[in-house]
C-alpha cells in the first residue's frame, strides 16, 4: 500500500519527472508483473506496451513460428463477435493496437486516448484471459502468417532456401555459419496443443512487463494492482540457448538476385567481438565512424556509390557488422579494392581522432531528440528493458561519453582481425551482356541458316 501511495504522489508531480526520460517509476505487482509508468508531455494520450518474454529464438527451427502463431490467435476474439467484435471495441475506445513477435519477445502495442486508458487495459487483459482458441482460429491464423511470409511455401521455394538462393547477404552468411535457419518453419504442422502449451508456460505475469507512457490516470496504480494483479503467476518456461557459429563459410561468393539489371550490392561482413566495457555504445560509435569513412571513400573520393552504409545485426548468439555499397555491376571490383584499402589503413593507422570526436559528439547530441513523444518513449523503454534498475534506465548519452578513442580503436581492430566475408549480390545478366548474347544468337542463326542453305543447294 505504501508503494501505491508513493506512486500516486509521483504521478501528481508528473511535469517535473517528465523532463528526465531515464527516470521511470517501476515496481512489481504481487504476482510478479513488472510495471513501468512514465508521465509524458502529451497529456491526452497514452502509449502502452505489454512485453512478453518469449520470441522466435526460444524455439528450434521447425517450431520457430509458434509464438508468432499465438500472437495472432490472441486477436481471435473473446466472445461470439469474434475478431471483428474485438476490433470494434478498440475503435469505440478511440485506440489502435497491434502486436509484434521478434527474436527475443512478443509485444502488444497500443495507442489510445488517456481518458480511456483503464478501459483499453481491460480489453488487453481480456484477450490474455478470455480469448477462445479453437481449430478454426488456428487454421485462419496459419493462413495469415503464410501470407505475411510471402504466400504458400512451395517445394521449389524450400529447395531454393536450402541452396542459399534468395537470401540477403547477411542472412545468407548467417545460414552458412549455422546462426540462422535455412528455411521457414512448417506452419501447417503446428497444433492447437502446442499453442496452448506456450500460452500456459510463457504468458504468465512474472514473464511480462507493462509499460504505460503519457497522461497517466492518478488511480492507475490501484487499478493495475486490482485488475492485473488477478493474473495467476507461473513458472516461465526455460529460455533456449542461442545458436552459435558451428560451420565454416566461403570467403567470397556472388549471389544471384533477379534475372536482368545493371545494379549490384557489395557487402563485406565481420563478426562482432564481445567487449568488456560499453559493448553496444563502442560498436555503435564504430559503426557511425565507418558510415562516414565509407561515404568519404566511396562517394566523395571515388564516386562509386551514392549512399554506402554500415549495418549491425544479430543472429543467434553473435553480432554481425557489415560494410555495404549499392553499385553498378561493372564497379564491384573497384569498390572492393577501395574497401580493402580503407580497412587496411584503419588497421594500420587507427581511427582519426578529430573524426571520431565529431562522430561521437553527433551521436550524443542525437540522444536528445530521438525519443520525442509518448510513442517513441514507450518504444525506447521497450528496447532498453535490460538496462532498467532501481527506477532508472542507463543513460545512453553518458555511456557514449565514456567510450574513449583507444577503446574504439581496440574494438575496430578486433572487428577487422579476421578477413571477413565478401558477398556480391547482382542479377544474372546485365543489359550489355544480354545485348551481346542477343547479337551472338543472331550471328549463330545467320551462320546456321547459311550452312543449311549451302547444304541444300
Amino acid at each position: 500500500m505504501r508503494c501505491l501511495i508513493f506512486v500516486c504522489l509521483l504521478l501528481g508531480c508528473a511535469p517535473g519527472f517528465a523532463l528526465d526520460r531515464n527516470q521511470v517509476e517501476g515496481y512489481l505487482l504481487p504476482n510478479g508483473l513488472q510495471v513501468l509508468l512514465k508521465p509524458g508531455y502529451e497529456r491526452d494520450h497514452v502509449s502502452i506496451r505489454l512485453v512478453v518474454g518469449v520470441g522466435l529464438d526460444d524455439f528450434p527451427c521447425e517450431q520457430k513460428e509458434l509464438p508468432h502463431l499465438l500472437e495472432h490467435l490472441l486477436f481471435s476474439g473473446i466472445d461470439d463477435s469474434g475478431e471483428g467484435g474485438l476490433e470494434k471495441r478498440m475503435q469505440a475506445l478511440g485506440g489502435e493496437w497491434n502486436a509484434y513477435t521478434s527474436n527475443t519477445d512478443t509485444t502488444f502495442v497500443i495507442e489510445a486516448p488517456a481518458r480511456n486508458q483503464r478501459k483499453v487495459l481491460d480489453l488487453l487483459l481480456a484477450i490474455l484471459q478470455r480469448t477462445r482458441i479453437d481449430e478454426q482460429a488456428v487454421a485462419q491464423s496459419k493462413r495469415i502468417i503464410e501470407r505475411e511470409d510471402g504466400g504458400h511455401y512451395s517445394h521449389l521455394q524450400r529447395w531454393l532456401d536450402r541452396q542459399d538462393i534468395g537470401q540477403r547477404a547477411s542472412s545468407q552468411l548467417a545460414i552458412e555459419l549455422g546462426l540462422k535457419c535455412a528455411e521457414r518453419s512448417d506452419i501447417h504442422a503446428m497444433t492447437l496443443d502446442q499453442v496452448e502449451e506456450i500460452r500456459k508456460g510463457w504468458y504468465v505475469p512474472n514473464n511480462m512487463t507493462l509499460i504505460v507512457v503519457g497522461g497517466l490516470d492518478r488511480v492507475l496504480p490501484a487499478y493495475l494492482e486490482r485488475a492485473w494483479g488477478e493474473l495467476e503467476p507461473g513458472e516461465p518456461a526455460e529460455r533456449r540457448t542461442l545458436d552459435g557459429v558451428t560451420r565454416q563459410a566461403e570467403s567470397n561468393r556472388t549471389l544471384v538476385r533477379g534475372v536482368l539489371g545493371n545494379s549490384a550490392r557489395l557487402s563485406w561482413l565481420f563478426l562482432e567481438p564481445v567487449l568488456d566495457n560499453e559493448h553496444d555504445e563502442t560498436l555503435e560509435l564504430l559503426q557511425r565512424y565507418l558510415d562516414w569513412a565509407l561515404y568519404s571513400e566511396l562517394r566523395l573520393e571515388h564516386g562509386l556509390s551514392y549512399g554506402p552504409w554500415s549495418q549491425r545485426e544479430s543472429f543467434g548468439d553473435s553480432g554481425m557488422l557489415s560494410l555495404n555499397a549499392d553499385l553498378d555491376r561493372d564497379q564491384v571490383e573497384d569498390a572492393e579494392k577501395v574497401m580493402k584499402a580503407m580497412i587496411e589503413r584503419l588497421r594500420k593507422e587507427g581511427l582519426d581522432p578529430a573524426t571520431f570526436e565529431r562522430v561521437k559528439a553527433a551521436a550524443i547530441a542525437r540522444e536528445a531528440w530521438t525519443t520525442q513523444g509518448n510513442s517513441a518513449l514507450a518504444d525506447y523503454y521497450w528496447g532498453a528493458l535490460n538496462s532498467y534498475a532501481d527506477g532508472r534506465f542507463v543513460d545512453p548519452a553518458q555511456r557514449l561519453r565514456g567510450v574513449s578513442l583507444d577503446e574504439a580503436n581496440q574494438a575496430m581492430r578486433e572487428v577487422f582481425k579476421e578477413a571477413g566475408w565478401v558477398r556480391v549480390e547482382k542479377p544474372l545478366l546485365g543489359y550489355d551482356e544480354l545485348f551481346w548474347i542477343g547479337v551472338l544468337g543472331v550471328v549463330l542463326v545467320v551462320v546456321g541458316a547459311g550452312i543449311w542453305y549451302r547444304r541444300r543447294a
